[in-house]
């Protein structure tokens, strides 16, 4: 039964998604900022679909702790739900991504659109120098900056490999750095369709000092997000599964929009 449920939900978002791409077309006309209010429909849309075909939902912890605008959100990256939510929980998120997702028929000019920030990883020094350079001028917009340290997605329990670009921007920028934790990869892992209902958390950690040596912030970035994330990813069982909770009570927790 879960997996028919994932093959209904796959059918689904690609169909949903078919729709939404196609209606985007005009929205490249228009500002960037208001072309992200469509991406934020899109990507509501998906999350809807995971509660209503897998009983897949969410819930934040820690939502104090949101930035609104200018800042930089270090979030660990286990599934493809993680690059949904922060449309849900901002108003201008603009991710990192590696510059292969730019080639996508469609998709390539949407992320563009948004203001998405696309690195050649195989430019060394240069690729992180513009980067900083994208990174400035979006947080001169007051946008979001959503980066995963690690660079890809990673299994729950998997050895973490923090890259140093987060590091280079701390020291590059005043603007905040905010840990992020989560558990998505116990209900979606790295490869293939969600495989398990229950409630997905997002625990938004307090801000990193400012005046820290690159190496050390590195160090205290992935031990908060780590030590985090292992205690989400360790939750009772209990508290994984979806509950007898009335219909969408659990989309108004903490933080929740």
């Amino acid at each position: 039964m879960k997996a028919l449920k994932s093959v209904i939900f796959a059918i689904s978002a690609l169909v949903f998604s078919a729709v939404v791409a196609l209606l985007l077309l005009p929205g490249l006309m228009l500002p960037r900022q208001r072309f992200q209010q469509l991406a934020a429909f899109w990507c509501h849309g998906l999350i809807v679909l995971l509660r209503l075909c897998c009983g897949l939902r969410w819930k934040l912890v820690g939502g104090a702790h949101l930035p609104a605008g200018r800042s930089i959100i270090a979030a660990k990256h286990q599934s493809a739900w993680d690059t949904l939510i922060f449309h849900v929980l901002l108003r201008d998120p603009v991710y990192v991504l590696k510059r292969e997702l730019l080639a996508i028929p469609l998709m390539g000019w949407y992320l563009r659109k948004a203001g998405n920030i696309a690195i050649d990883r195989s430019a060394g020094s240069r690729a992180l120098r513009m980067m900083q350079r994208a990174v400035d001028q979006a947080l001169a917009e007051d946008s979001t900056i959503i980066i995963f340290p690690e660079g890809t997605r990673t299994a729950p329990g998997a050895p973490p490999s923090y890259q140093p670009g987060i590091a280079a921007l701390y020291q590059h920028t005043e603007a905040p750095v905010v840990p992020v934790a989560l558990n998505s990869g116990l209900f979606w892992k790295r490869a293939g369709l969600p495989a398990r209902p229950g409630i997905i958390t997002i625990e938004i950690l307090p801000p990193m000092p400012r005046g820290l040596k690159r190496s050390e912030f590195l160090s205290e970035l992935e031990s908060r997000i780590e030590e985090a994330t292992s205690r989400l990813c360790n939750q009772h069982p209990s508290d994984l599964e979806t509950s007898p909770t009335k219909p969408h009570e659990l989309d108004r927790a903490e933080g929740h929009p």
